[in-house]
């Protein structure tokens, strides 16, 4: 796997965890106390000159202060890891589970975190070096001072953080987070410009050609399972090279893997029984125990379908967040009707066939996108509605025959629970009105 997959699932792994900016929050705290101890020992006299300036008080007032600033933060943290659990445990029961990752990687709750425990950290070290025995006073002034000035900061930051969590977890902000981590996502995987156009190479190749010339077959087995994250093509592509091997692969981001699975057909010259063929293939992949967005494009949009999907649920029953979720999906699909998508052939830098992937297409993002909205929403009348017209829209923005079809099939079943689920005629009356649109383009 190249350094720049492994950066990237590190940088994932570390943002969304609830450990790593507090902790470096604590160590920058403890820094902090470190010089400025440093600083009130080695100026201590100066200092002292300039005590109004400062902290005036003795160790006695120092002492109290800092414990009164350690103790209220300390009570803060744990009142901001309790309402953090509430929002988590919230957004997990009403919007759904595979939300919870946006949630833990919003930086504001890290932040916030991290500040009250470093402020306490930082106390109690100054704290601890205040000494008044033996008529001999140190009074770290300047850590002390700084150490109110956090308590200050902390107050607005407490603030700031309370009217981040009651917007966050209101459905319009949530779908629109989702909405622009998909739109985020999608332009990444599917650029409007990918190299050469998927259809025109994949006439180019002849894969019994390929066939032919490499005539020893056989299938590789998964040596372990879990979800399939990310493949890395260059290396993959590479490897084949150094190999002499072309393949075919049997699974795509997203795909769950399980032990002794078929994951790929391995086309090979001659017969090579030294080798592991299911090791040296899985180091070019990365599972793990959960589907990401990283190559995972269905992913994303599974995360919008499911906040459709629980509105439309009987006991919450709210069409117009099931309306907002189709409205924003409408937006990313009208994106990919006119965006090129990969083609499934990863050819070496000598133009040779190394590796036929499984690649997602628009059809597949539209199935994705809206068959369980349909499927849910099938009995309201104006979540069915609204998805004909969506559907109307994308139709008249794109102009691939292939993407064009597929609006087509899902306009026809679109129509078909309408009519079926419908009872009331001006409902029907409305949906047919809208699926004769189609045939204006």
């Amino acid at each position: 796997m190249t350094l720049s997959n492994r950066v990237k699932q590190l940088k994932e792994l570390v943002g969304s965890s609830f450990w790593f900016v507090p902790l470096m929050i604590i160590f920058a705290a403890i820094l902090l106390a470190t010089a400025l101890v440093i600083i009130d020992t080695q100026f201590k006299e100066e200092l002292s000159e300039v005590a109004g300036f400062l902290f005036s008080g003795g160790a006695e007032s120092a002492r109290s202060i800092l414990s009164i600033i350690a103790g209220g933060m300390l009570g803060v943290a744990g009142t901001v890891f309790s309402i953090t659990l509430v929002v988590l445990t919230l957004a997990t029961s009403q919007l759904g589970p595979r939300l919870l990752q946006l949630f833990m990687h919003q930086r504001i709750n890290q932040i916030v975190l991290g500040t009250y425990v470093a402020t306490f950290v930082y106390c109690l070290l100054v704290l601890g070096t205040i000494n008044s025995i033996n008529e001999v006073e140190f009074v770290p002034r300047i850590s002390v001072l700084m150490a109110m000035l956090l308590a200050v900061a902390n107050i607005f930051l407490l603030i700031v953080f309370i009217h981040h969590i009651s917007v966050s977890i209101q459905a319009d902000q949530v779908i629109a987070d989702v909405a622009e981590n998909l739109n985020d996502t999608v332009r990444h995987l599917y650029p409007e410009k990918l190299g050469v156009d998927a259809d025109e190479l994949e006439d180019s190749v002849d894969l019994s050609a390929y066939q032919a010339e490499y005539d020893h077959c056989f299938e590789v087995l998964a040596s372990r399972g879990g979800y399939l994250q990310t493949i890395d093509n260059d290396t993959l592509v590479d490897w084949a090279v150094k190999e002499e091997v072309w393949m075919e692969l049997y699974l795509r981001p997203g795909d769950f893997v399980i032990e002794d699975m078929p994951i790929a057909r391995m086309y090979s010259k001659k017969k090579r029984k030294d080798i592991d063929w299911s090791k040296e293939l899985e180091k070019h992949f990365y599972l793990g125990d959960k589907r990401t967005p990283w190559q995972d494009s269905e992913f994303a949009v599974h995360q919008m379908v499911e906040v459709a999907a629980r509105a439309l649920s009987p006991g919450v029953n709210d069409p117009y967040t099931a309306i907002t979720c189709i409205d924003k999906l409408t937006s990313v699909l009208a994106y990919l009707g006119k965006a090129q998508f990969p083609s499934p052939y990863r050819m070496d830098e000598d133009g040779q066939l190394r590796v036929v992937a499984r690649t997602l297409d628009f059809e597949g993002m539209l199935d994705a996108a809206f068959n369980q909205i349909r499927q849910f929403g099938a009995d309201s009348p104006s979540v069915i509605i609204r998805l004909m017209d969506r559907l109307v829209t994308l139709h008249q923005v794109t102009d691939q025959p292939k993407a064009m079809r597929a609006i087509l099939r899902h306009a026809r079943m679109v129509h078909r629970a309408g009519q079926t689920h419908l009872k009331e005629p001006n409902d029907r009356r409305d949906l047919q009105k809208r699926y004769l649109r189609f045939q204006e383009k």
